[in-house]
């Protein structure tokens, strides 16, 4: 079957990611992707393997597009100012683009590289901003873990409209984020006092 005109990978994966971010990643069908294209179903297996290999390209795509934002977020800023900025970005792109955020939590088989990298390059970044603090790799990962499981669990019972009280949750994060801050320099301590850092 030949494929529509115009339409390339790219294209159908940009309105895949669009679908998700507007129905929600776990809605996502082929048959209702092909219907907002005006293509046949058929047709999309000319773009990836089908639903798993869609689901896939969107999960590639949205640790990409973190990456890319949470290095925007703290390009010019260090310590204390990089770590806030980048878990606001964090919480930002969680909720600008529910269905891809969703999406990029899918583990990278051990054999796919582009998914891989584009998860290395997410931990790198903030493996940078932690550099100042020299941390030991085994403790610097640890706390990337830390404040990765942070970021998630608030956001995701976000998302989920898990927050049902009154107050306000912008100040809740806020309060998040300081705690995040504080288990950062709690990370240093135990580097100097089990490590000699200094």
């Amino acid at each position: 079957m030949a494929h529509r005109a115009g339409l390339d990978q790219q294209a159908v994966i940009q309105a895949a990611a669009e679908l998700a971010d507007s129905v929600g990643y776990e809605e996502v069908t082929l048959a209702l992707l092909a219907g907002r294209l005006g293509i046949r179903t058929p047709t999309l297996y000319h773009y990836f393997d089908g639903l798993d290999g869609l689901k896939r390209q969107l999960a590639l795509r949205g640790k990409r597009e973190l990456g890319r934002v949470l290095g925007r977020a703290v390009m010019g800023r260090s310590g204390d100012e990089a770590l806030e900025a980048m878990a606001i970005a964090y919480r930002a792109y969680a909720q600008e683009h529910s269905g891809l955020y969703r999406a990029l939590q899918r583990a990278a088989a051990r054999d796919d590289t582009a998914m891989l990298e584009a998860d290395a390059e997410v931990v790198e970044i903030v493996l940078r901003v932690l550099a100042p603090l020299r941390l030991q790799r085994e403790n610097a990962i640890h706390t990337v873990r830390l404040w990765r499981s942070l970021l998630h669990g608030f956001v995701s019972l976000e998302l989920d409209g898990g927050f049902g009280l009154p107050q306000d949750i912008d100040e809740t994060f806020l309060r998040l984020v300081v705690v995040m801050l504080q288990m950062v320099k709690e990370a240093q301590h135990h580097e100097r006092t089990h490590f000699g850092a200094g």
